[in-house]
């Protein structure tokens, strides 16, 4: 295995995008969509439209120009994909030497890390790489995933996700919790969360959870959608 596969946590964090083109717009609103700070955008053109609103809430800061080292300054993760080559290279060797995280779109080569095929359903999140031997191939067992796995596991994970913390606060011993997600995981429970049958999911959870947290599974079950 050539690269270490890792989830990366971007609450707090500033990210670099060079080069607002086609693909650096895809860049652009899959760093948005996991939470950073800030997503600082440099590209010659002016600003869209679909920026303003973000760049007026400081989400994002946009700066019409050229890219120049400063611009790194205070970056956690770079991804450049300016139509230049030597920019590119240029910006992936300021970034090692900053030890900055720095992805160049379709040359791995140059990055230090490279960004896989991603299937999600809400917390979910499936990654795919070929280690950059063949995009296409990964682009394409991404789209046999999603036969698989459905909108259901995004419904499922949702009530799990306020499940889970009121199990845990129960202070069970972890034995005893493992082996109640275990048992919830390998039940009809996600068949019947995809066949909306909230009445069996109702009756399943009452089966697996103690009694004392009965009195929240209806407002939690109501809220799937």
């Amino acid at each position: 295995m050539r690269y270490y596969p890792i989830l990366l946590d971007l609450h707090g964090k500033t990210c670099l995008v060079v080069g607002a083109g086609h693909v650096g717009r895809r860049k652009i609103q899959t760093l948005l969509s996991c939470g950073p700070a800030l997503v600082r955008i440099i590209d010659p053109k002016q600003p869209d439209q679909c920026w303003q609103e973000l760049i007026d809430l400081g989400i994002v800061e946009y700066a019409s120009r050229s890219f120049v080292p400063k611009d790194l300054d205070g970056c956690f993760l770079v991804i450049a994909c300016t139509d230049h080559e030597s920019q590119n290279w240029r910006i992936s060797r300021l970034c090692a030497e900053r030890g900055i995280l720095c992805n160049i779109v379709d040359q791995p080569e140059k990055c230090s890390f490279i960004l896989p095929a991603l299937h999600t359903q809400g917390d979910l999140t499936i990654a795919v790489s070929t280690s950059g031997s063949s995009p296409a191939l990964a682009k394409k067992i991404r789209q046999d995933l999603g036969t698989c796995f459905g909108p259901e596991y995004g419904r499922y994970l949702s009530l799990m996700r306020q499940l889970r913390p009121l199990v845990l606060g129960l202070g069970r011993p972890t034995e005893e919790n493992s082996e109640l997600f275990r048992k919830m995981t390998e039940s009809a429970l996600l068949h019947a969360v995809q066949a909306d049958d909230r009445a069996q999911v109702l009756i399943l959870l009452k089966d697996f959870l103690p009694q004392s947290l009965h009195t929240r599974l209806e407002d939690l079950i109501h809220e799937l959608d």
